[in-house]
């Protein structure tokens, strides 16, 4: 079964060009080392819940909006390998390294999951 890492985040609205901009070189990079899928989706239906939501997940702020996304690859070991090359690619370090990210990395979620039900 496939393995997938998930990613949860609050980008606000006035850098989600930037973002995306970010998203799809990064996406590139790990699509290049092996990924299967990379997916980058904006909150379109997301409200707060009385107990748990996305929006209180990142402590979403008035003109953010949530970001949820996710990687996929064939297995957990694959995963690894993918990442490893991708943490060591000089193009991602470059943009990580940035001083101006465009949203708060200390809110996002983030983890890696097993597949347990696959429909296509």
């Amino acid at each position: 079964m496939s393995y997938v890492d998930g990613f949860v985040l609050a980008v606000p609205e006035k850098n989600l060009a930037e973002y995306r901009k970010i998203a799809r070189k990064a996406g590139k990079i790990w699509l290049e080392h092996g990924a299967l899928e990379f997916r980058e989706c904006v909150a379109d239906d997301v409200k707060p819940g009385k107990q748990t939501s996305f929006p209180q997940s990142v402590k979403l702020k008035p003109g953010e909006v949530v970001v949820f996304s996710y990687i996929v690859y064939k297995n957990r070991a694959q995963r690894d390998r993918v990442n490893a090359k991708v943490m060591a690619d000089p193009r991602l370090k470059t943009m990580m390294e940035g001083k101006d990210m465009p949203f708060d990395g200390k809110r996002m979620i983030y983890g890696g999951f097993k597949t347990l039900v696959a429909l296509a």
